[in-house]
């Protein structure tokens, strides 16, 4: 990704770069021949200088580099054996290989697009543990969301009603609660509020990001047509390092939210489910420690949702006084993005877990395509097992996207015909 992005970079005509050199990075991209490079030790100041040295340093065939047939090498050698030439710098070339904020905007785009999956499908789970809890579907009306029309929480509460029960998709659960209630908890009744807001979080990093990847962020740039050669601050990570706080934020509150989901299942008092989501309990602890790694992964979130970019250290002598820490914002946005991953794969395995107490009765046909989904992975819980394969299991059918592909025809079949 982050040579990729560089030579994005490249190809704009502002960073001063011969063609020669630019066809030998495009050559070593197309034959995936990688240097190696470490993500720690970046401010984002003038630009991601440390690690885009080392992207560089195997291109100019020093240091280690990577591909598919060589595995890791003496980059020299690895360039070789693919019958490429190292890079050669002339004029200006090393400056232009190592400004502009690519590593900070590389780990960026993979937590944002992570991040739009996996709150997708966060919607098509949340319905589904509603459907276990008996909840009450009248917060999702249209008509609610419309007088605040919030675009996110619109989205959410329409994707809500395109899998809950309604003429399309009947539920067999939802008809026989007799016993509905006026309202339920907040983690369930106000999901498309909170949902919403993380939604409209990632689009507008997603655009924060994408103009990032377009940019041209040396120092100096070259600016051809006014036949100029000017120092600016193009490089400063400042954009993608304050988006990517916001986006950790955000999207950590799926995973806050879910956690709360899960807790009510788990317990009878709450959902009027067996404790821990489990026959003969005392022999089995069932979800009680699947909970636990839920509970510990948001608490690490609330750590990691910190800012980054609230803090500077001067470096270079003072010349650079103020820097974004853009690298760090990056790489922990990347690491909440799995966490929400991996607590909404909990949610769905316990939502799963739940439906079995509810046979024979049967949920709507969407979740009940996203239950055989995960049901073709994972077997319920009959007595205690290792559930970490379990959980490894529906976190890989969530960073695929295969929950929202099970529910998405149902989804639009209601959009159709309603």
């Amino acid at each position: 990704m982050l040579l990729a992005l560089r030579i994005n970079v490249l190809v704009k005509g502002n960073s001063g770069v011969s063609q020669e050199t630019l066809k030998k990075l495009v050559a070593a991209f197309n034959a995936s021949c990688l240097s190696w490079i470490p993500q720690k030790g970046t401010v984002g100041a003038c630009g991601d200088l440390a690690p885009l040295a080392h992207l560089a340093l195997g291109m100019m065939g020093e240091g280690k580099m990577w591909s598919p047939e060589s595995g890791w090498g003496d980059a020299g050698e690895v360039l070789q054996n693919h019958g490429l030439e190292p890079v050669q710098l002339l004029a200006k070339e090393g400056l232009a290989l190592i400004n502009g904020a690519q590593l900070i905007t590389a780990l960026g785009a993979e937590a944002v697009e992570r991040a739009g999956k996996i709150a997708r499908q966060a919607d098509i789970i949340c319905a589904l543990t509603l459907e276990v809890l008996k909840g009450c579907t009248a917060a999702f009306k249209k008509a609610v969301h419309d007088i605040r029309p919030h675009k996110g929480q619109g989205e959410v509460a329409g994707r809500l009603r395109s899998v809950l029960h309604s003429k399309v998709h009947p539920s067999e659960i939802t008809t026989a609660n007799e016993n509905m209630r006026v309202q339920d908890a907040y983690s369930l009744r106000c999901t498309p509020q909170v949902h919403g807001i993380a939604n409209d979080t990632i689009e507008f990093v997603k655009g924060i990001i994408t103009t990032e990847m377009n940019s041209a962020t040396d120092n100096p740039l070259v600016l051809t047509e006014e036949n100029e050669i000017i120092s600016a601050g193009n490089f400063h990570g400042e954009y993608p390092a304050k988006a990517l706080d916001y986006l950790a934020i955000a999207v950590h509150e799926l995973a806050n939210i879910s956690e709360r989901r899960i807790e009510r299942m788990i317990n009878p008092n709450l959902g009027g489910l067996p404790a821990f989501l489990v026959e003969k309990g005392g022999l089995n602890s069932g979800f009680m420690i699947a909970h636990c790694t839920a509970a510990a992964l948001v608490s690490e979130n609330k750590v990691l949702t910190h800012p980054a970019s609230v803090d500077s250290l001067p470096t270079s002598a003072g010349q650079e006084d103020h820097v974004s820490m853009g690298g760090f914002a990056a790489r922990k946005a990347l690491q909440v993005v799995g966490h929400v991953e991996q607590v909404l794969a909990i949610e769905l395995l316990a939502a799963c877990q739940g439906m079995e107490f509810r046979r024979p009765l049967k949920t709507t046909a969407p979740l009940e395509a996203v239950y055989e989904l995960v049901r073709s992975k994972v077997p319920p819980l009959e007595a205690d097992r290792v559930m970490a394969t379990d959980i490894d299991a529906v976190t890989k059918l969530l960073r695929e996207e295969k929950v929202w592909a099970a529910a998405k025809p149902f989804m639009e079949a209601y959009t159709s015909q309603s």
